[in-house]
């Protein structure tokens, strides 16, 4: 028997998990039945759904790699260069030591 959570949440049983094959990230849907509720499982992820082939990964990181370099191009552009910002990395390590 299943209990209702403070965040009134709910645990599905393994046996009946196992018996509709529901997963981890499948969405089930609450249908109100008359007096009852009936839970039916509507997005049924696969197995392989969330794995990318080599080429689409690389292609995404293709993508993410343009995006940045344009958002560094971008950002060259306005000003906001770290040369421009008044210290130096360095300066940080320095700041509190007495020689």
């Amino acid at each position: 028997m299943a209990k209702v959570t403070s965040k009134l949440q709910l645990t599905v049983p393994k046996a009946i998990a196992d018996q509709y094959g529901i997963r981890p990230g499948d969405e089930l849907q609450w249908v109100a039945a008359g007096e009852a509720i009936r839970v039916v499982l509507t997005g049924k992820k696969t197995a392989n759904e969330g794995e990318r082939t080599v080429a689409e990964r690389l292609e995404l990181f293709d993508q993410a790699t343009r995006r940045l370099k344009h958002r560094q191009r971008k950002a060259g552009k306005a000003g906001l260069r770290p040369a421009t910002r008044g210290w130096r990395r360095e300066d940080l390590y320095d700041r509190g030591i007495v020689d």
